[in-house]
């Protein structure tokens, strides 16, 4: 099985969805695999850091999800899909593929590949301004 990074309280996709309905927080979806360099990459030189961390944890309920398990998942509707179905409704065909999504289940933005410090940062910002701006609309 692949392996979110150490430290994040990473959930599986069903219950992070129960929990961000629940919380009303969007979700942050890390598409990965066992053998991924490119998301080992990210796990060493991108979440170890602290400010990441903190953001991530404190903004977003965060789901990882292993792209090749064929684990079975039941999502709030009741429908039992597969991860890898998952990842072919997130367009997730490629590791890693990070995805935020809003409350009610858009994708917000994504990224694809390795990521440094300062795209993760990016991100938040951009996705925290276009929540704001929309709850101000």
């Amino acid at each position: 099985m692949a392996e979110p990074p150490d430290g994040y309280p990473f959930l599986p996709f069903d219950k992070a969805m129960e929990q961000a309905n629940v919380q009303t927080k969007p979700m942050f979806v890390y598409f990965g695999r066992y053998g991924c360099g490119y998301c080992d990459k990210t796990n060493k030189e991108a979440f170890s850091d602290p400010g990441v961390k903190e953001q991530y944890s404190k903004n977003y309920v965060l789901a990882y999800v292993d792209s090749e398990s064929g684990k079975r998942l039941r999502l709030p509707s009741g429908e039992r899909i597969t991860e890898r179905e998952l990842g072919t409704r997130y367009n997730a065909f490629v590791t890693p593929v990070f995805s935020f999504v809003a409350p009610d289940g858009t994708v917000i933005t994504r990224m694809v590949g390795v990521q440094r410090i300062e795209d993760l940062m990016d991100a938040h910002n951009t996705v925290q301004q276009a929540l704001k701006k929309a709850g101000a609309s």
